[in-house]
């Protein structure tokens, strides 16, 4: 039923060609504990039934080096869709997203606002430091979907930047840490990204579990996220292999939480939203 898989890693065995550069200088736990190279990744895939698969820059591992996912791009054209990381404070940014995005085929970039760690420093003075402007006119006039990885508390940030750049459009990884206090779920005006249409959220295992953990189930936000932003504006992503477990495992801890749904909204989830956003093909976008 889950078909397109919208965050993805892969860890290159091949040090050599493709040497770890984390950023903040410390590598990820997951990545060292269980690696997934592209073939693990997609036997993984085929045994959940998912047909195509987002692969989101290790960069707890490679840093802004997104050459391992760029060679499995023009490797597996047909089931895989890359985002890419730069650093959205150099100089020289816009060229290196034009050389990811239009010489090495990403679909996407991710930047990391918080991740709830101090391993990985936030950029600058966050989301709306004033040497970031070059960037966000480039995603804004390409319509490049931008992962940002971020807490409730950015969302102001984030609707300002949505407003001043009208063609930004920006993907909630990880759900974007929602207030879970007093069991509902809500970002800071929440109304001001929703009401874009050009905000996505991302459900994922450390959504789900993070929801469980701090609010005692994760339904309410799952809902409360559909409720707010519409089926056709959220999607699934298994976090595979960051998160423990199987493809297929991680897919259904998703999956369990969900709010009851018609099959147009199911569907939308399942991968018609990802298909739409990223601009995949027919065959990825509605499984038969």
């Amino acid at each position: 039923m889950f078909h397109v898989d919208t965050h993805t890693h892969i860890i290159s065995p091949d040090t050599d060609a493709y040497p770890p550069a984390p950023l903040g200088g410390h590598r990820s736990t997951w990545s060292r504990e269980r690696p997934t190279d592209m073939a693990g990744l997609l036997r993984q895939a085929d045994a959940a039934h998912v047909d195509h698969l987002v692969v989101v820059q290790a960069s707890t591992v490679y840093g802004f080096d997104n050459s391992y996912v760029a060679d499995q791009l023009a490797r597996h054209p047909d089931r895989l869709t890359g985002v890419c990381s730069v650093d959205f404070l150099s100089p020289g940014a816009v060229d290196d997203l034009t050389h990811w995005i239009d010489e090495r085929g990403f679909g996407g970039v991710r930047i990391r606002a918080a991740d709830g760690t101090t391993a990985v420093p936030t950029p600058g003075r966050g989301l709306d430091d004033e040497r970031m402007a070059p960037v966000w006119q480039f995603l804004s006039e390409r319509r490049v979907p931008v992962c940002i990885q971020m807490h409730a508390r950015h969302a102001p940030v984030l609707a300002g930047l949505l407003t001043r750049y009208p063609g930004l459009t920006a993907v909630l990884d990880h759900a974007a840490r929602p207030q879970l206090d007093a069991g509902a779920p809500r970002y800071p005006d929440a109304a001001s990204l929703s009401g874009t249409g050009r905000v996505f959220v991302k459900l994922t295992p450390p959504a789900v579990l993070r929801a469980r953990r701090e609010a005692g189930a994760a339904g309410p936000l799952l809902r409360a996220l559909v409720e707010e932003f519409g089926a056709a504006h959220v999607m699934w992503g298994s976090n595979y292999p960051a998160s423990e477990g199987t493809l297929a495992e991680l897919a259904d801890l998703v999956k369990g939480d969900l709010p009851a749904l018609d099959d147009a909204g199911l569907a939308m989830i399942a991968g018609g939203t990802a298909a739409r956003l990223y601009g995949l093909p027919d065959a990825a976008a509605a499984r038969r």
